[in-house]
């Protein structure tokens, strides 16, 4: 993993873009991270990273976790019945 200052990043942030290419890059302010620049090679990678730091996803996953727990989950059927009214009533 390769750490940068931020005005080095901004100073040659091509070169920096490329290197996300290899491995992600922490970027410091002050000595501390404020950031990570990570390669994206396709639309997957992007979706995948979207998702994986979407508040509102951590939401529903904390949240059925917590129903899971308390009442042992739901059955394959139900889910796939439920996802559908979900996007039915967003439509």
């Amino acid at each position: 993993m390769n750490i940068a200052p931020l005005a080095d990043v901004k100073a040659r942030f091509s070169a920096y873009i490329k290197k996300t290419q290899s491995e992600p890059v922490i970027v410091t302010k002050n000595g501390r991270p404020v950031a990570i620049m990570i390669g994206i090679s396709d639309q997957d990678d992007l979706e995948r990273i979207m998702l994986a730091t979407s508040p509102r996803l951590q939401t529903l996953l904390d949240d059925a976790e917590h129903r899971i727990q308390e009442t042992g989950g739901m059955s394959h059927d139900d889910v796939w019945a439920q996802v559908e009214a979900e996007t039915k009533a967003q439509e």
